[in-house]
């Protein structure tokens, strides 16, 4: 009798093995180096073994690993209080996930509705192509339908409309409305960017309607597309946002941001978490922002960022037939293939260089944000080999 695989078979993971990392590398078991322009899904924000982070976490390891919400974390308030300043917000609710930010956010919206008189008010719009996290609640406002089969009836609550189109949100808008949720750049669902008229729009309805603006910058977020959040583009700020990823630079570390008037609802016993802000992940989460936040780096963002699209667009003029359309901000960048994209990151990961697969046939780069622009340059040799490959294939095939 065969032996039974002890793990869930709910991954399709590549034949890799990762030893060890040191900044935008992977190496492998057996000594093989991969440059790592995925980051752990935009999760690695500041590489592998960053000297700072590890620092960080080490010497609180040595203090204390998990108190629990019973009592006061001072590393909660330093971090708490570090965002604030840097946001809109007023409060910080501390998770261990994006998906449980996500889950915070709708529950602070709802609640927010429910203390002001409207219980009636806990629908929440929300987009075709998003990607909101796998619990109940977050695959009923992505609206999937390959992520809700056999899970049961949809959780109610959550009405979608097309990405992009105002006038179908201003007609979703019902008496039952309490907000509107949205990624300013789509990631799982192909690195689709909100235009900035539309997310003004978004705000002005939500202003006008007594809705509220929720943001979900799990992986848009701390830097990622050249401002702390991407939101900032369009100039215009949210009631709630969803924070996690990068936030933690590869430690599980999440966060729900709202007003104080957002956040009015939520008062002790309405929501928890056991590991939620626990002293590790306040410690690493501090310590990105060290860096984030210092002088300059999120110019230097912008300026790898230039160095990515300027090599981007000069492949796709001379690999048409293999490259569609570059999308993106910053270092959340798409790849739309001609040719199905899972022989384009077949082909990249021949050339030892690792990118994540999307939705509308894209493969995303997101590399390290510490990535410089030699590195840049390197992954888009590595691209390019790939793809001189692939039309070499496609050549001999129709010989």
């Amino acid at each position: 009798m065969a032996e039974t695989a002890p793990l869930y078979d709910t991954y399709m993971r590549a034949p890799l093995r990762f030893e060890r990392g040191e900044g935008v590398w992977l190496i492998t078991e057996s000594g093989e180096r991969y440059l790592d322009f995925g980051a752990g899904v935009a999760v690695s924000s500041l590489g592998h073994g960053h000297p700072h982070l590890v620092g960080a976490l080490k010497e609180q390891a040595d203090k204390v690993w998990h108190l629990s919400n019973l009592y006061e974390v001072p590393g909660q308030e330093t971090l708490g209080k570090r965002l604030t300043e840097a946001t809109f917000a007023d409060k910080v609710f501390f998770t261990n996930s994006g998906a449980e930010a996500l889950e915070c956010a709708i529950k602070t919206a709802r609640r927010y509705q429910f203390v002001n008189g409207h219980p009636e008010r806990f629908h929440i719009i929300t987009f075709e192509g998003a990607f909101h996290g796998r619990t109940i609640a977050t695959i009923a406002a992505g609206g999937q339908e390959k992520y809700l089969e056999g899970f049961g009836p949809k959780a109610p609550g959550f009405d979608q409309v097309p990405f992009g189109d105002i006038e179908a949100v201003r007609a979703a808008i019902t008496d039952e409305t309490a907000g509107i949720l949205i990624e300013p750049v789509q990631g799982e669902g192909g690195i689709r960017p909100a235009t900035n008229e539309f997310m003004r729009a978004l705000r002005q309805l939500c202003d006008e309607h007594n809705l509220l603006l929720i943001l979900d910058e799990v992986q848009s977020g701390v830097g990622r597309t050249g401002k702390l959040f991407a939101h900032e583009w369009a100039g215009i700020t949210p009631d709630i946002m969803a924070v996690a990823k990068g936030i933690g630079g590869g430690f599980p570390l999440g966060a729900c941001l709202a007003t104080a008037n957002a956040a009015s609802g939520m008062k002790a016993g309405t929501h928890g978490s056991t590991y939620g802000g626990n002293p590790l992940a306040m410690a690493v989460g501090n310590a990105v922002l060290d860096i984030i936040l210092a002088d300059g780096f999120l110019q230097h963002i912008n300026d790898v960022a230039l160095v990515f699209r300027q090599g981007l667009a000069s492949l796709k003029d001379r690999f048409p037939d293999i490259i569609e359309d570059v999308r993106g901000e910053g270092l959340m960048l798409g790849i739309k293939a001609a040719i199905p994209s899972a022989e384009l990151l077949q082909a990249i990961r021949g050339e030892r260089l690792l990118a994540v697969p999307a939705g509308d046939n894209v493969i995303r780069l997101l590399p390290p944000l510490v990535t410089t622009a030699e590195e840049a340059r390197e992954g888009l040799a590595r691209v390019e080999r790939a793809a001189e490959t692939l039309r070499a294939a496609r050549v001999r095939k129709s010989a």
